[in-house]
Parts: structure tokens; sequence; C-alpha cells
């Protein structure tokens, strides 16, 4: 059986990698062919392309980058035919994504969809897209099986993959101290981002701050598929230790945490971690944003309890005398902590049980198989 699997961020790398070791502890004999990274790569699959060169943010910037993205989605479709897998497994990434699978609904390719698109927060009419071009749809927060219900569609609730990923870990704080040479000070987690663009945008603002708070130690969790001389070209980096495939266990072990939108904020909340939620981004791509999405927050923690748990800092608030004072209240306002650690246990609980990966690789074959997904 073949499978073709396309996920085109670092946290689609990460959810595929598991999904792909799901996939293979129930059947070893899965030939699978992916665009994604260097986790699913080394969970067995053949990978073609990385997500590092398909990674473009905001509506001006997929504007700069088109023809580039042009040319990805005619190869992609070149060799999908060529592999001619059973089924084809989007993991998010909806732009591209979602015209890979217009096309491969008319050659006649299995779709399913792990990890629905953010399609509740804006562009909701792409629902009848999906309706028509995917066979199942995977989600893995609560209420997106509630919206989809309201546009007629039955789709599989798994959990959430994050819940596997922290509960298996095992560290310990000395040892990850003495291995990165960090010093005894209590961590600040600065986590700017996995783009370019982002990082540029976000990280200055984040160390700007740091002289502040001596007590403290700064530090930055590199993202995967960026070089460190990218972040040494900070300025304000030169004494700030940058660490590699550490992001857990930094947001593990420290005190609190400068976190950019996106699955990273989910991430800080299933460790518990206080934080600050920061955007700041091209300003022409934010302002189309803001006519065009229809959510109250941008951080998964709010959304999914549907109140503001965590403070979201959003454009010009991004600014170092609103991250100042967002990060006193987490280091030095015990109730405010008290009540975000309350706040997280109630997210753990609407997430669901472990085990999202596993079950959502059983279905996916039981469909192939000829039998129910549910």
């Amino acid at each position: 059986m073949k499978l073709y699997i396309i996920a085109g961020e670092a946290s689609g790398d990460l959810h595929g990698s598991n999904l792909i070791k799901a996939l293979r502890q129930q059947n070893p004999d899965l030939d699978i062919r992916c665009w994604g990274g260097d986790m699913m790569e080394g969970a067995g699959a053949k990978l073609v392309k990385h997500y590092r060169d398909l990674a473009f943010m905001g509506f001006a910037e997929v504007i700069m980058n088109l023809r580039t993205i042009l040319r990805n989605i005619s190869f992609c479709k070149k060799d999908i035919e060529a592999f001619q897998p059973d089924a084809l497994i989007l993991i998010d990434y909806p732009g591209f994504n979602m015209r890979i699978a217009e096309w491969a609904k008319k050659k006649g390719i299995r779709v399913f969809y792990y990890i629905s698109p953010q399609i509740w927060a804006w562009k909701e009419g792409r629902v009848h897209k999906i309706k028509r071009d995917v066979s199942r749809m995977f989600v893995v927060l609560p209420f997106e099986k509630d919206f989809y219900a309201k546009h007629g569609m039955d789709v599989s609730f798994v959990g959430h993959p994050l819940l596997d990923v922290i509960t298996k870990r095992e560290s310990h704080p000395d040892v990850f101290r003495r291995e990165n040479a960090l010093s005894d000070k209590p961590l600040i987690a600065l986590l700017p981002g996995s783009r370019k663009q982002e990082i540029t945008a976000m990280l200055p603002v984040m160390l700007s701050v740091q002289s502040h708070y001596p007590e403290y130690q700064f530090v930055v969790a590199g993202a995967p598929g960026q070089d460190i001389s990218f972040y040494r070209s900070f300025e304000q980096l030169k004494d700030t230790p940058i660490l590699f495939g550490k992001t857990y266990d930094l947001l593990q072990y420290a005190s609190a945490g400068l976190v950019t939108s996106g699955t990273a904020t989910l991430e800080a909340g299933l460790f518990q971690l206080p934080q600050v939620v920061c955007y700041k981004g091209n300003s022409i791509s934010y302002h189309i944003a803001k006519r065009l999405v229809k959510i109250k927050y941008i951080s998964l923690v709010n959304l999914i309890l549907d109140e503001e748990a965590v403070c979201e800092l959003i454009q010009d608030e991004m600014n170092e005398r609103r991250v100042r004072q967002e990060l006193d209240a987490l280091l030095y306002d015990a109730d405010r902590r008290s009540k975000m650690t309350m706040d997280y246990s109630r997210l753990h609980e609407r997430l669901g049980g472990s085990g999202a990966s596993e079950r959502t690789a059983t279905a996916m074959l039981k469909i192939l198989s000829g039998s129910s997904a549910d």
C-alpha cells in the first residue's frame, strides 16, 4: 500500500512523523512518500521536498513568491501522479493542500485531511471545497466537529496529537542545563516563530526587554530548518543562548515565555508555562487579515477555552513597554500565575485523551481496507 503525505510547516512535520510511526506500526510494509521535514523522513518516509522551501506567511509574502508556489504545486501534482498512491494525506497547510485536494479528487485519488485548516477563522466558504474534495477529515480541536456538522459534514475528532508528544517525554532539568551550558538562573523562553519573516519581526521586540531581568536567563528556541548564522545576525543575540531541538525542554523548565502565535501557544499551555502570546507581521498582510478573520483570539489556548486565558499582544501592542508589563505580571503576580495554571488544566481536559496518532492511523487504514472509519 502506498501513501503520499504533505505537510508544509514545522508543526505538520512533527504530527506527520508521529502519524507515520503509527501507520507503520500497524502496517510495516507501507510505502510512504512525503513533503515535510527531517522528522517525517526520520520516521521512514521518502522526503521529496522540505517545508523550509515552502513556508511563505502573509498575503504580501505569498504574492511576492507566487511563481515559486505555482512551480511547487505543478511539481507536486506530477510527483503524486507518478507515485500513484492509494491515498493522499494532507496535514493543515491549506493554501497549498486544498489546491492539491481539488486536483486529486478529479484524478480519482482518495484524500484524507488530518488537522483541519483554520477555516472557522476566515474563508469559511472553503468548507464546501473540503466537503467536495476530501474523503475523510480528521480534526484535532473539539469545536471543529460542531463547525463541520453545521455544514453537513461528519468528521472524526481524534484528539490532539500534542498530548502524546508531551506525555511521553523524559527529561531532567539539571541534565538539560548542563548539556546546553545554561546558568542556574531561572529561564525565560523566547519562541519567535519558525519562518524568517516571523523571527525578524518578533525577536528584536522580545529581546528588547532582556536587560530589565538580569536575574533571569533568556533562551531562544531555534526553529528547525533555520541556520544558526541567521539568528546570529541579530545584534541583540550576542550573549543569548539559542537552542535547536530543545524547545520542549525549554517549555518544560522555563519560568515564563514570550510565544509567537501558532501551535507553540498550545504547546506552552500543555506544559503549563505562563506565557504572553505575540504577533507582529507585515502591516499590509495584517490589515488585510484583520478585515477577514472572524475569531475573537489568535492563540489556540484562548480559542479552545473561549476566553482570554493568556494575554495576546498583537501588532502595535507588541512593543517593549507592553511586553515588559505582561512579563512582570507572569513573573511576579502569584494570582495571575495561579489562574493561568487552572485554565491550562481545563485546556488539557478539552483536548481529549492520548492516542490521537494511533486513532487516526487505525481509522485511515480501516477505510483503505474497505471498513468503516468509526
